[in-house]
């Protein structure tokens, strides 16, 4: 009886424990992606990087949206050579870059088409029909969807004349120059 109680209150200690190890993974996962978040939306235009044939073939495309688990989605047409190379191979490299803040993010991950018509009137906005004129009714209208599985950032956000100073001073002094925040966020 005594042994059986101890068996189970180790049991219950690992249950514990182990809750709360996931409740803390799943709380800094959170706040990577906020983080990622915050990041994209001050830059919003992406450039993405998809493979075609044996060269690397990039594109403007503006986000719609970062969801709570990292993906990214874009608005496209679904008929799109980039589609084309995405059915050969999805791996993409999307990055974003805002000189003017010193910010800079590269984003891995697998891209994928998604037609759903519940999530394509959840991003929609109006300005969607610069590009595509029958708004949400135009047959060439779809998602895509990238899941996020590294991203890579740099986050300076001084201005001009500070990063000028601050560069001045680190060649003055013969100290390394502090470029600001850098981190990566793993979402695999």
């Amino acid at each position: 009886m005594l042994f059986d109680l101890f068996i189970h209150s180790i049991i219950l200690l690992f249950k514990i424990i182990l809750n709360k190890t996931i409740s803390m993974e799943t709380q800094a996962e959170e706040s990577e992606i906020k983080k990622l978040r915050n990041l994209v939306d001050e830059v919003n235009i992406a450039m993405l990087v998809t493979k075609h044939e044996d060269h690397l073939h990039s594109r403007p495309m503006a986000t719609s949206d970062v969801d709570d688990e990292g993906n990214l989605w874009f608005f496209t047409n679904e008929f799109s050579g980039k589609i084309d190379q995405l059915e050969r191979d999805p791996h993409v490299s999307v990055s974003y870059s805002n000189p003017s803040k010193n910010t800079y993010i590269a984003i891995r991950g697998i891209a994928g088409l998604v037609t759903d018509r519940a999530k394509l009137e959840e991003l929609y906005t109006p300005a969607i029909k610069a590009w595509f004129p029958q708004g949400l009714d135009d047959p060439k209208l779809a998602l895509l969807k990238v899941k996020t599985e590294q991203a890579e950032y740099w986050d300076s956000s001084s201005s001009k004349m500070v990063t000028f100073f601050n560069v001045l001073k680190a060649v003055v002094t013969g100290q390394k120059y502090n470029a600001g925040e850098h981190g990566k966020i793993n979402l695999e």
